[in-house]
């Protein structure tokens, strides 16, 4: 994929002030106990095993690759309930440790002592930054990371840790890629019934929640039909060499109109990919394929935005984790464009 560089030519994006004063009442006080808690509950894990998408994915890279997996001692970040250690173990693993700050750990080690793998798999509560591992090298760490709009939950700092900590110098990342797009959509219906709706609740004028809806992001399933510009990579990872300074990013974007009709958000979603398999292997998340447990993420403009088909749509987009709260995120986006109708914002969102 092309190289993605951070955008240095809009101005909205320079300087020390990029993200300006935000609203401290949006934020929150960081609650690490609530974010293991909410790992803790049985249904979180059943859905993520039923994602299909999501499950055949790491299957499919771990027991079509035994050549990899054979006789080595395999790290699984974020275990939950271990299926994804026991495919390693189907795959030939010597010995998997799986580690997990939730309590749905202790369910795990049942399972194993159900399965008769407690000689070949240890399961350890507590958090990655703060545990032991009775060996001094893994040859593999294998983890699912992701979150809404691929960095969500700050997971991959964890997974990073675990990596500098742990990894052998030749060992191999469980995905190693990572990708996130954009596309402009025309969503009016949605948008009515998500933002425009408080301008009149049963009678009574509420719009001033209409800020504060605007500030979330959606998190729901696009049709593809609703697309209505070209698509454009945003940021790509390469979890093998990165650091957790390579987190927070600043991108451009530009997006071609293949229509005349209106824009009322860009939408996002992300991949991460399997490159050390012997046939590559992507897990994605974009609303052409089915549907995942992530959906995509959708940044909702002030207004609703007229095109034409050829008129282009571009700006730049700015993510960090929330000083206050490490795993919400702050998005920065600006809108520009010249043509019938045009167009020069720029907006903040909060994910979380």
């Amino acid at each position: 994929m092309e190289s993605i560089l951070p955008c240095s030519s809009d101005p909205a994006f320079e300087g020390d002030s990029l993200w300006g004063p935000l609203d401290a009442g949006c934020m929150q006080v960081d609650d690490p106990d609530y974010y293991f808690d909410s790992y803790g509950h049985f249904g979180i894990h059943e859905e993520m095993i039923k994602d299909s998408v999501r499950t055949d994915a790491y299957k499919h890279a771990i027991l079509r690759n035994p050549h990899l997996f054979r006789d080595k001692v395999v790290l699984d970040v974020g275990c939950g309930t271990g299926i994804l250690s026991y495919f390693a173990l189907r795959a030939g693993a010597r010995h998997v440790y799986g580690i997990d700050c939730a309590n749905i750990v202790t369910y795990a080690q049942d399972i194993v002592k159900l399965n008769g793998f407690a000689d070949k798999v240890t399961f350890i509560k507590g958090k990655v930054e703060e545990v032991t591992l009775p060996v001094e090298h893994v040859d593999i760490i294998i983890s699912e990371w992701m979150g809404y709009f691929l960095l969500y939950e700050s997971m991959l700092d964890t997974v990073l840790y675990a990596r500098d900590k742990w990894l052998a110098a030749d060992g191999l990342m469980f995905p190693d890629r990572a990708r996130m797009f954009v596309a402009a959509v025309e969503d009016a219906k949605y948008k009515y019934d998500k933002i425009e709706f408080w301008a009149d609740v049963y009678g009574v004028d509420m719009s001033v929640m209409r800020k504060v809806a605007l500030l979330e992001p959606l998190v729901d399933s696009v049709d593809s039909q609703a697309i209505v510009s070209s698509v454009c990579p945003i940021m790509e990872l390469n979890l093998q060499t990165m650091t957790m300074a390579d987190i927070p990013f600043v991108s451009s974007y530009k997006l071609h109109m293949n229509k005349k009709d209106f824009v009322h958000a860009l939408v996002t979603w992300f991949e991460v990919g399997f490159l050390h398999c012997h046939r590559p292997i992507t897990l994605s998340t974009s609303p052409k394929f089915k549907q995942t447990h992530w959906k995509q993420t959708i940044f909702y403009l002030d207004n609703a935005q007229p095109v034409n088909t050829g008129e282009v749509l571009e700006g730049s987009i700015a993510v960090r984790p929330n000083v206050v709260n490490h795993r919400e995120l702050d998005v920065k986006i600006s809108y520009r464009l010249q043509g019938e109708h045009p167009l020069n914002s720029c907006q903040f969102y909060r994910i979380r």
